[in-house]
């Protein structure tokens, strides 16, 4: 039995390439999003420690002040990560939907491959069971004539 060949396996090719760069592209979306978020865990932690240590009882009020000062740049700075978060996710939510058209693109290919390869597998199957009958048929005939049965 010859071999089956896709004819549009190149196409098919090309699909599977195009998701795998769009689930890499995903990855890199998922991964800033995390760090982004990672980043904003570790100001909440730093937030509640300045707070802790702004009223100790061996602070003075230029200390106290500064605690303050630096508890409005972390606060700021939260608000700066609590936007670029919001940008991330944004970029998620766009390469998600990349990735998603990507793999229905590859699916369908996919299953029309799968499709042909089943048809193409009956028709071998069927073309095989002619030649076998075929055969046999031929080689009965032979033993018809051999044992003059057809004389």
């Amino acid at each position: 039995m010859k071999r089956f060949r896709f004819p549009l396996e190149k196409i098919l090719e090309l699909r599977k390439y195009r998701e795998r760069e769009t689930e890499i592209e995903l990855g890199r979306a998922i991964g800033e999003l995390t760090e982004i978020e990672n980043r904003i865990k570790a100001l909440a932690i730093e937030k509640t420690k300045a707070a802790k240590e702004r009223f100790s009882p061996n602070n003075v009020t230029v200390e106290i002040q500064s605690y303050d000062l630096y508890i409005t740049r972390l606060d700021q700075t939260k608000e700066r990560l609590l936007e670029e978060a919001a940008k991330a996710e944004l970029k998620v939510e766009a390469a998600r939907a990349a990735y998603l058209e990507a793999s229905r693109d590859r699916k369908v290919f996919d299953k029309l491959k799968e499709k042909r390869e089943g048809e193409y597998r009956k028709e071998m199957f069927a073309e095989e069971t002619k030649v076998l009958d075929d055969i046999s048929g031929g080689v009965r005939a032979r033993e018809m004539i051999n044992s003059g049965e057809l004389s």
